[in-house]
């Protein structure tokens, strides 16, 4: 499966006792990311390592699975959560937009 890369940002993973995960989250991960009180699906994608554990922080490519929804509402410096259920396991920042535009041309065809 291939997943765009709609953004990028720096992603900080709670630990247990933050109330995070208490396994490594792997590359393909599809936690819920939230913005603006709602849960979107997205793919997430780690250019660097195949994992990453309860307080590491990382480099993440994130692929939405409705990309339209969120052109114009998401930008650089955008801070964000990412939830399992009702769960915050991590929260991030969005450091680029990448392919967002073109993901959601896609969809639209």
């Amino acid at each position: 499966m291939t997943v765009p890369k709609d953004i990028e940002a720096e992603i900080y993973f709670l630990t247990k006792e933050e109330g995070g995960r208490s396994s490594p989250a792997f590359s393909g991960y599809r936690g819920q990311f939230y913005y603006n009180e709602h849960d979107w699906c997205a793919f997430q994608i780690y250019p660097d390592v195949k994992a990453v554990s309860p307080g590491e922080t990382v480099r993440s490519y994130l692929g939405f699975t409705k990309p339209k929804e969120h052109l114009g509402n998401v930008y650089v410096g955008m801070e964000f959560l990412i939830r399992e259920g009702n769960q915050t396991v991590a929260r991030g920042i969005i450091t680029k937009i990448i392919e967002l535009e073109q993901s959601a041309n896609r969809i639209l065809q």
